[in-house]
């Protein structure tokens, strides 16, 4: 797959992208680092130094791919973004670059991009070269992001020898967002990777995991209907500034396929660390009406408003 962006290289007008590639599987499982990371509001150096040890960390566990959280730059909704964000490439893309060369990995990471004048929440994904091969904007943004981030209008799946991997983030994968993963399915992905950054009222703890239907729900939808593996990371650490001062991201990152939940975090605000998980590679053979007959053989209507 043609790079998007490359960190070795200036800046340049986006090329038009080549008819899309289809590669043989040269996979039959993927072992994915997730990547539960400390995020501290306003804090980008510090934040992204611990993004590289992690991604190190991963390396060293045998991950071919890691998946960090949304918005590991500034974290989420931080006033310091909306003076303060970069482009993309930029200074944070290119060490997150940087990391997946040195490491030999692919690397997703969600960042604040500063482009037209605009905020977006946007995530990224980068090959063993060091490319960026799909830069993503978030589409169902809460009313709360609303002053920080501009919606986004693309989405896309990239062939990689990996698998086909579909990129959204956090809330895209709410119930009220799936149409977003659904269409990621439709455009053959094999695996959907979301960044994240799960929040909670501050007194809430590992006894009041309020998850289980919030995001284990949805993701199992996505998998069982079409047979694709639905993995989310999020951040960890108390919410300073921001609508959301005095909350807290509190982990519980997740892989779910159509088995179920093949692998998942430690729900508290200090579980910064790795979860590795050895994802199985599905087998998706249909393409196009194929898909929406098949859905229609599981039970799906088509034709219901409710």
């Amino acid at each position: 797959m043609a790079a998007l962006f490359s960190f070795r290289k200036a800046p340049q007008a986006a090329p038009i992208a080549p008819a899309p590639v289809t590669l043989p599987p040269t996979t039959t499982s993927v072992r994915v680092g997730m990547g539960q990371l400390l995020v501290e509001g306003g804090e980008p150096a510090r934040n992204l130094e611990r993004a590289a040890r992690m991604i190190a960390e991963a390396a060293g566990q045998g991950c071919e791919l890691i998946l960090l959280p949304e918005t590991l730059d500034f974290a989420w909704t931080h006033p310091s973004a909306l003076t303060e964000a970069q482009p993309i490439p930029g200074p944070f893309s290119d060490l997150l670059c940087q990391q997946a060369v040195e490491h030999n990995i692919y690397v997703c990471a969600g960042l604040t991009e500063r482009l037209n004048g605009r905020n977006y929440n946007a995530a990224i994904l980068i090959n063993p070269e060091g490319e960026i091969i799909v830069k993503y904007h978030k589409i169902n943004l809460l009313a709360v992001e609303l002053p920080f981030y501009a919606v986004g209008q693309t989405l896309n799946v990239v062939d990689t020898p990996l698998g086909k991997i579909g990129v959204n983030i956090c809330a895209d994968n709410y119930l009220d967002g799936l149409p977003i993963g659904h269409t990621l399915a439709r455009m053959g992905a094999e695996f959907i990777i979301s960044p994240s950054s799960w929040t909670v009222d501050y007194s809430l703890t590992e006894e009041d995991d309020p998850y289980r239907e919030k995001w284990v729900n949805p993701f199992s939808i996505l998998a069982r209907l079409y047979n694709v593996v639905v993995v989310g990371t999020t951040s960890v650490g108390y919410i300073v500034g921001g609508p959301y001062e005095g909350k807290k991201s509190v982990g519980c990152s997740l892989a779910v396929d159509a088995s179920g939940v093949r692998a998942q975090g430690t729900f508290n605000e200090f579980a910064g660390d790795l979860v590795v998980a050895d994802l199985p590679r599905p087998i998706r053979s249909e393409q196009g009406t194929a898909i929406g007959e098949m859905l229609q053989r599981k039970g799906y209507q088509f034709d219901k408003l409710l």
